[in-house]
This record gives structure tokens, sequence and C-alpha cells, in this order.
């Protein structure tokens, strides 16, 4: 695999980054572990669900986590959603279950009472609703990386873009949108997005582009100093001399040099936006329940930590990893640039 990456790395001052990065154990590890927990939150479905992958009933092969059936299919026409718990199996019958049989939003009608503790049936323990809590951790993750890395993604694209414009064209267009950058770092965030909740139901799209709107600014500052310090260089002269119009110049020539600010800050600012949505959640200004949310089990553990410590345990623990493995990440990459700059 790092043969056919290095392959791929035609430059070669990249490429000597990419083999120091290689060098640091600890940064590898991180990326596996987190590439680990990428993979079972993408596919959590196979791993937490309540219904079963295939099920052999009466001679005939169901696939329930594929499709749906009516319970008139398995004899049940007391139900209205199939309960594959309840399913009685005959002697040829069998039915392939995920090492998890609850999904995220389903409540353990089976305990005595809410929340309860772990069990061999709820490894981590159930919320005060009843729900199972390693699902609710494992579907979360996927809400937050979406969430992380997505404002990372929209922020730094139009910081880069907005800064990089200011940096090189200067003038009344850096004038101008200097402004807009002062009057947005003015602005209270947190009235703002109250008042916003009040007007619209809170979902990820738009906890997203309110992160956009107010987080932009600081990359774009970063770009517009490296375009200021290219842009008069002499292989961006020489560039205009021989005809390269202004989207050559900038993107071609300049943008590969300016780098720096985006790679060495990316792992640290999806470190943040992960913290971000934890503390939006727990605060009530997140998503909303019951979507799967971290910050939603961080609340609970407020309320139980006296008697439910697994509330407190497991979505901390699960927060502290993933903040870890970014930052161990992005300490890499920043020692991979320090070391060939």
């Amino acid at each position: 695999m790092c043969i056919s990456i290095e392959s791929w790395i035609k430059n070669d001052l990249a490429l000597r980054r990419y083999r120091r990065f290689k060098k640091d154990k600890v940064a590898v590890v991180s990326c596996f572990l987190l590439g680990l927990f990428f993979f079972f939150s993408l596919t959590a479905e196979f791993w937490a669900n309540n219904k079963p992958h295939f099920v052999k009933y009466q001679g005939k092969i169901y696939a329930p986590l594929f499709f749906d059936y009516y319970p008139t299919v398995f004899g049940r026409n007391d139900l209205l959603v199939m309960d594959y718990r309840e399913l009685e199996l005959g002697p040829e019958d069998w039915a392939i279950w995920p090492l998890v049989q609850w999904n995220p939003y389903e409540s353990n009608k089976y305990v005595e009472s809410y929340p309860s503790a772990p069990s061999r049936s709820n490894w981590v323990g159930t919320d005060d609703r009843g729900r199972d809590v390693f699902a609710r951790i494992l579907y979360g993750f996927r809400y937050t990386m979406a969430y992380a890395i997505g404002s990372w993604l929209l922020t730094y694209l139009i910081g880069v873009m907005i800064g990089s414009l200011m940096g090189y064209f200067g003038g009344w267009f850096d004038l101008i949108f200097s402004r807009v950058i002062e009057v947005i770092e003015t602005m209270p965030r947190l009235i703002i997005l109250i008042t916003m909740i009040s007007i619209f139901e809170p979902s990820l799209p738009m906890l997203i582009g309110f992160t956009v709107i107010f987080d932009w600014t600081m990359i774009s500052a970063y770009m517009r100093g490296q375009f200021l310090s290219l842009r008069r260089r002499e292989f961006v002269e020489a560039a205009k001399a021989i005809g390269a119009g202004h989207t050559r110049v900038m993107f071609k020539h300049i943008l590969p040099n300016a780098l720096t600010p985006i790679v060495t800050f990316a792992p640290f600012t999806i470190a943040a936006n992960v913290s971000a949505l934890a503390v939006l959640d727990f605060l009530g200004l997140g998503l909303r329940p019951p979507t799967p949310s971290w910050g939603e089990l961080l609340v609970q553990a407020q309320k139980y930590f006296t008697t439910a410590e697994w509330l407190v345990w497991a979505p901390s623990l699960v927060l502290l990893v993933t903040l870890t493995l970014l930052i161990n990440i992005g300490l890499a990459i920043r020692d991979a640039y320090d070391a060939q700059a």
C-alpha cells in the first residue's frame, strides 16, 4: 500500500514529506485506527441493527437487513412492523444476526429500568430511554464526522478562494473583504445560533452552514498572507511574462506553494469541529433527538453520573480517543512540513 501511494506522488517535496510522516509510527497507527472507526460507523447497519442479515424460515431465505417484509410473510397478523426477535424458528430455520441486535432508536423493553447497566444484551448499557449506548455511539460517529469534515471542507473552500483573491489582487477587493471579515468576527455567534434554532428546525446541513459562515475568515487570513508574499516572486513574474492568465498563475503556480496552512491546520480544524458539535449537542443547540449524538449522551451522563457511570465513560472515552487520533495526525503533518520548509 505504501509503495503504491509513493508511486502516485510525483512531486519530490511531497514525497519527502510523506516519507517523514510515515516514519511517525504514532501517526500511522492513528490513521489506521481512525480508518477503522470510519469503516465500522459507515457500515454500522451490518454491526448494530434489530434486523438479521439473513433468515431461513419455512424453507425460504429472506434478507431483512436489505429488504422490508410485511409481518404477514412470517405469519404475524398482530404486528405492523416485524419484530424478528419474536420470530419462532423451527428446527430447520436459522437467522444470522449482527453483533449488536439493536438499532440506535429502539428501546430495550426486556430490562427492568432505564438506564440499565451493561449486560450481554447491551454491551455498554442503555440510556434513559432504553436505547443501546454502543449502537448510539457507533451511529453517532458518522454524524459527528459528517459535521466535522463537511464544515472543514466548505470552510476551507470558501476561505481559500476569498483569501487567495484578496492576496493576489489586493486593492479594493482586499479592502472590502477585510471589512467583511471584521464584521463577521465581531458578530455574537451564540446569540445568532439561538435565534436561528428558534426559527428553523436544527439539522446537520443547517449547523454546517452556520459554522461555515463564521469560520471561513480564519483560513482566508492565512491564504491572504501566503498570496501577498508569493505574488511578487520570480516564478510568478516568469509565468506572467510567458502569457499565463490570472487563473493559471493563482492555481497552477501560487496555490501549490501556499498549501502549508491548509494541510497543517486541517486535522486540528476537524478535531475542533468534533468538539464543537459535542458542545452544541450538550447545550441543546445541536442535532435534535432522537438523532444519535455523543453530546446528548453526555447530557444524560450529567443527570445519572451517580447511578449510570457507563453514560459518563462511554461517550467521554470515544470523544477523547477520536480527538487524540486527529491531534496525533495533525502533529505529524506539521512536523513533516516544518522539516521540509
